[in-house]
């Protein structure tokens, strides 16, 4: 079996839940910006939740099948039809051979994720089938999907038509969203006006928001500390000597733009982190919209903990949901 891309869409990859353990050689984490959808797409088609699918952001691509598939689109609300006809999203749905799916104008959210039946079954990369464009790795020959490529489609899986996720399991961003955030790594490095108008000043998701960062602007400019820069570090007091970057801190050049560092980051550089947004929150962060209202909300390690528990539950919810369904 395999899939005929039509139409590329926008940014249209392949992604899985990415390669961990290779950060330290430079090479980031990857998979999908939006974990748990991606989950809950290939547990609605019958696959591992780990199996390799599609994420497009903004705007979708047009598919043919060569042979009958289930598929199950998930995350941003973007209306998907197959030869026109709307189908449910967050649902598994029968997509005959000969057909197309496509996707109408998006409405909410940012990225959706298409699962099959089967997974798409391209050469693993480092442990990952996941596109990481700027390394040229995994993924279909390194990049995004473009029209006239063909994707290998692995084993059917034990799905089952008509499975769906209850709306109260589709977690979606507040308005205006809300990002969680532990102070720390050079949080000493503000003075103690910049601590409060951070977290006081409502931002805004900037157009320059991609798979390594987002950026966010419309906040007070951050003011520093005095001090004398060490030897290494830049002139401007945003600069330290370089350092590691975790999945999700918070730089800001210059102390004027925070820029999350999200699933293609970089490993390290010279910009000083304020903090590191919870693990619970960063799958909202892949369906933030440019020009998204968004406030950054101070939590101590106790609560960040708790919010990852309650995520756990939630997967675990989601497990058994449609398994019991199955």
């Amino acid at each position: 079996m395999a899939i005929n891309v039509l139409h590329h869409g926008l940014a249209t990859t392949i992604q899985d839940l990415g390669r961990p353990g290779y950060f330290h050689l430079g090479i980031p984490l990857g998979g999908a910006m939006d974990r748990y959808a991606m989950r809950a797409a290939n547990l609605l088609v019958g696959n591992d939740e780990g199996a390799a699918g599609l994420e497009a952001v903004f705007l979708g691509p047009k598919l043919e099948f060569t042979e009958d598939a289930l598929v199950a689109v998930t995350g941003a609300d973007m209306p998907v039809k197959v030869d026109d006809v709307l189908q449910p999203g967050w649902t598994a749905f029968r997509v005959r051979a000969g057909q197309t799916l496509s996707f109408d104008f998006l409405k909410s959210g940012a990225r959706i994720y298409i699962a099959v039946s089967g997974g798409i079954d391209v050469p693993e990369a480092l442990g990952s089938r996941s596109t990481y464009p700027i390394g040229a790795l995994g993924g279909y020959k390194g990049r995004a999907l473009a029209a006239g490529d063909v994707l290998p489609v692995g084993q059917t899986g034990a799905g089952r038509e008509g499975l769906t996720v209850d709306e109260s399991l589709r977690r979606r961003p507040a308005a205006p969203a809300a990002l969680r955030v532990l102070p720390g790594l050079y949080w000493d490095r503000l003075t103690d006006e910049a601590k409060q108008t951070f977290f006081a000043d409502e931002w805004k998701v900037a157009p320059e928001a991609d798979r390594m960062g987002y950026r966010f602007r419309g906040g007070r400019k951050l003011s520093f500390v005095d001090r004398d820069q060490p030897f290494g570090a830049g002139s401007d007091p945003s600069n330290i000597v370089d350092s590691c970057y975790p999945y999700g801190s918070i730089q800001v050049p210059g102390g004027t733009e925070p820029i999350i560092l999200h699933r293609d980051a970089v490993s390290g550089g010279g910009y000083f982190m304020v903090g590191t947004v919870i693990s619970a929150d960063m799958d909202l962060i892949g369906q933030l919209q440019p020009h998204t209202p968004t406030r950054f909300v101070e939590v101590t390690m106790e609560e960040a903990l708790a919010a990852r528990a309650e995520e756990g539950r939630r997967l675990e919810a989601l497990r058994a949901a449609i398994a019991g369904k199955a």
